[in-house]
């Protein structure tokens, strides 16, 4: 792959925190590419018989950064994971398999098990037509239900206080919870 201007890097980390989901799924790649080629620079200059491998290198990086930025990453991590599970979802043909699987119930954590799979695409219709009426209820949804955040964490990444998280979340849920009755899914 070859480099990408730190502008368009720059372009592209503003368009996502501008809203743009789309260049988020552009972002990471070209930043992990990025760092593997500073990374890779950088060992070249270690001496030949240090252990620590390129990827590896990476890996630190971003616990670290983690670490720094805990519910930044968190609540990136969460608009991640419901986009991986919605699109595995999509990919499996979720309609022709619903049959007797087990609703998704927005108190559990979001283990994903393939009887469960079908779901998180409704859920996801559901969590879209929320976010038009009130982004905020999604992002709470987001954040706790696929990021597994506090309410505490999801209340600092909103700026609000952990009070309205819990009347958010509750809301939230009921009215996912008539949606996805409407759509079938009890």
């Amino acid at each position: 792959m070859q480099a990408q201007p730190a502008h368009d890097v720059t372009a592209l980390l503003r368009a996502w925190t501008g809203g743009d989901e789309k260049a988020l799924d552009k972002f990471l790649p070209v930043l992990y590419e990025e760092l593997r080629r500073t990374a890779r620079a950088y060992m070249r200059r270690e001496r030949s018989e240090h252990t620590l491998q390129t990827t590896a290198l990476v890996n630190e990086v971003f616990l670290r950064l983690v670490d720094i930025h805990r519910v930044h990453f968190l609540t990136v991590a969460a608009q991640l994971m419901r986009r991986i599970l919605v699109d595995h979802a999509r990919r499996r043909g979720y309609r022709k398999r619903g049959g007797a699987e087990r609703p998704v119930l927005l108190d559990e954590s979001a283990i994903v098990s393939p009887g469960r799979s079908s779901h998180f695409v409704v859920l996801d219709d559901a969590l879209n037509a929320l976010g038009k009426r009130d982004a905020r209820k999604a992002k709470v949804v987001e954040m706790k239900f696929f990021g597994g955040l506090s309410v505490e964490e999801t209340a600092a990444a909103l700026k609000v206080s952990p009070q309205t998280v819990l009347r958010d979340w509750s809301m939230a849920k009921a009215w996912l919870r008539r949606e996805m009755t409407q759509a079938g899914y009890e």
